[in-house]
């Protein structure tokens, strides 16, 4: 992993992104997956399968399943079109899919709000002691719990 700059995307910029993120893995852009990616990028908070499965049902006027999603939200953590936060069990949207780093969130514990930073120093330094153990990492999450700015 290196530095560099990254392509922040928005609205229907990082809908044309995710998508063609995804097909360049091999899957396909279905409609559903469409409306559950455009749902989760709507929160402005991490979103659980639920809250996404609530919006999706409201969008479509018919209810659609908490499982459905979660299997959607699987392939797109897979993908790098979203991110779990671990601790909350809940998604957010990557604004940056086709870029990949590890995950570090910070998360407060007062309002709930999560902020995802990229700092390849510091998950270079936690892949190495992982490696030096002879653990092979996969994927580092890492979550530094606390206060926001504006709840201290």
């Amino acid at each position: 992993m290196h530095a560099h700059d990254h392509n922040e995307h928005h609205g229907s910029e990082l809908t044309r992104v995710a998508q063609t993120t995804l097909e360049k893995s091999g899957e396909q852009w279905t409609a559903m997956r469409e409306r559950v990616f455009e749902a989760l990028a709507g929160f402005e908070k991490p979103a659980s399968a639920y809250d996404i499965a609530e919006a999706v049902s409201k969008a479509e006027g018919r209810r659609v399943a908490a499982n459905s999603v979660y299997r959607i939200l699987d392939l797109f953590v897979g993908s790098n079109l979203a991110r779990r936060v671990e601790s909350a069990n809940a998604y957010m949207a990557n604004t940056h899919p086709d870029c990949l780093h590890d995950c570090i969130f910070l998360v407060c514990d007062s309002c709930g709000q999560t902020t995802h930073i990229d700092d390849d120093t510091i998950t270079r330094t936690v892949r190495a002691a992982a490696k030096d153990t002879g653990f092979s990492p996969v994927r580092p999450v890492i979550e530094v719990r606390g206060k926001c700015s504006d709840c201290e």
